[in-house]
């Protein structure tokens, strides 16, 4: 066996071995260990999907060189490769962008734990990749959310307390439906490797035996994933975790946490159920009617807000709609849309985040939008990149989520006239408030209070904040170009996802 097909299973221990060495650490070690850790499983993961691309087919890693079921599994194929590096580089540049804020917010003895939270997140992130045992899924979805409900009240603030509660109130109840659907899974088929599950249930339904348990077991664990993943009407902790959170952790959980939940759904909806089983079952009509439904919600409840942070929270729950509107749409060409729009979203989400963590430190640290009138002069790196991160949002061409939009309108076209109405409607209407909250975000922030002095002084502020803030500004350059990548070179990106989805059938 080659080398390099120990990269998954070396870069789920590193980063879950860090953990433990990060809790000895002080600050400044603890962050220097944390960016070496990641950058070089971020270098793991790019020379694995390089070779999963040249390979052309999955592979099954025995940990322990123990089959199942007394060992456990990893696979990896090209889609899981590829996730895996994409996710690493967004947390990379989340943690460097909100870098100065994590010394200011966080005591500093308690940095050290931080960077555990985060080490122990990436570790349950790439695990959720990789695994191909149900039970390991399980136990790294629990260290996925204690780790997330970490990031989210080390702050030690009332509001972000209250928000954490209400986090891990909603994650527990989740989890409580992933955990009941898995054990009458295992009840039905007597396996926890998703290959053996998925030969089980294709006989048990071909019999047509066991059929109600086995469609009461899927439904309890998408509902249990969809709350874990804030689909509407189940994101009622959301607005908070991400407002009141450090900026980093608010830019890791929106771009990162829910996408994991999401790749772990669709890896058992096509490894361990089987996609035709899923679209027989008519359970993706109902997240097909709940992924529309958060598409405008989502979008309603962020025009009415008027703190910036909230806003992009809110947006949040609507491009979460998307991606569960796009499995609903019970295609393989709507899921390819879905995967897309999970790289879209967490690049421009994380994009934001740190953008808007700019403005309003321009203003006064105020995230009210009255307090934020003028502060894309006061600094202009930040409005740059907060008004193309916008145009992502809205679906302006050159950007990924103009691509994101037109593979859903796509797939919409491909589909029953029953769904492809709906879609094409609902994805007008929510273009349509995108714009009307971003784009009056954008306009806020241009509206010079002091016309001659706010125009004036921008390019002095703009020389002032790249000498003093050259990281900052380094981050966002590289989060655009992330984004830019993914709006122009869309068509390898769709062949590879594509490709992957083929692997996991």
């Amino acid at each position: 066996m080659e080398f390099i097909r120990n990269f998954p299973f070396f870069s789920i221990l590193l980063s879950l071995g860090s953990g433990v060495l990060t809790s000895i650490m002080n600050k400044k070690v603890a962050r220097l260990w944390n960016t070496f850790i990641l950058v070089a499983i971020t270098a793991m993961s790019g020379v694995l999907f390089v070779y999963m691309l040249g390979v052309g087919e999955p592979y099954t890693f025995m940990m322990g060189h123990f089959p199942a079921p007394w060992g456990n599994e990893i696979r990896a194929g090209v889609l899981e490769a590829g996730m895996a590096l994409f996710f690493c580089i967004v947390m990379l540049l989340s943690l460097k962008g909100g870098e100065e804020h994590i010394d200011a917010e966080i005591e500093d003895s308690k940095v050290n734990l931080y960077y555990i939270m985060i080490n122990l997140l990436l570790s349950s992130l790439l695990a959720l990749i990789y695994t191909n045992d149900l039970f390991t899924a399980y136990v790294f979805v629990e260290i996925n959310t204690i780790s997330a409900c970490g990031l989210i009240m080390i702050r030690q603030s009332g509001r972000t307390i209250e928000a954490a509660t209400r986090y891990m109130i909603m994650s527990s109840l989740g989890s409580g439906l992933l955990l009941m659907g898995l054990c009458v899974l295992y009840d039905i088929t007597g396996h926890l490797l998703m290959s053996n599950i998925k030969e089980s249930v294709a006989y048990v339904y071909a019999q047509g035996v066991y059929n109600v348990p086995l469609i009461a077991s899927i439904g309890m664990i998408c509902v249990g994933l969809a709350i874990k993943s804030a689909l509407y009407p189940f994101h009622t902790w959301l607005p908070d975790a991400y407002g009141y959170s450090t900026v980093s952790s608010a830019a890791i959980l929106s771009s990162l946490v829910s996408k994991g939940y999401i790749f772990l759904l669709i890896k058992i909806f096509f490894r361990v159920v089987g996609f035709d089983i899923i679209v027989d079952s008519k359970i993706v009509n109902i997240l097909f009617v709940f992924g529309l439904l958060g598409m405008i919600m989502g979008s309603v409840n962020a025009i009415m807000e008027n703190d910036i942070r909230r806003m992009i929270a809110f947006s949040s729950v609507a491009q979460i709609g998307y991606i569960y509107m796009g499995f609903g749409l019970g295609t393989t060409v709507g899921i390819v849309a879905s995967i897309f729009h999970i790289l879209s979203h967490a690049s421009t989400k994380s994009l934001l985040f740190i953008a808007a963590v700019g403005l309003t430190d321009a203003s006064n640290g105020s995230k009210k939008f009255v307090d934020l009138t003028g502060s894309g002069y006061r600094n202009p790196i930040a409005g740059v990149a907060f008004a193309l991160g916008a145009c992502s949002m809205v679906g302006i061409p050159l950007f990924s989520g103009f691509i994101s939009k037109l593979l859903f309108a796509q797939a919409a076209v491909q589909n029953e006239v029953s769904k492809m109405l709906p879609t094409l409607i609902c994805l007008a209407i929510s273009t349509v408030l995108n714009a009307i909250y971003f784009m009056k975000t954008v306009i806020r922030i241009y509206t010079p209070k002091g016309r001659r002095v706010e125009r004036t002084q921008a390019g002095e502020a703009a020389r002032v904040i790249m000498k003093e803030h050259p990281l900052y500004n380094i981050t966002l350059f590289f989060m655009i170009l992330l984004n830019m990548i993914l709006g122009c070179c869309s068509q390898p990106i769709v062949d590879w996802i594509t490709s992957g989805l083929n692997m996991f059938g």
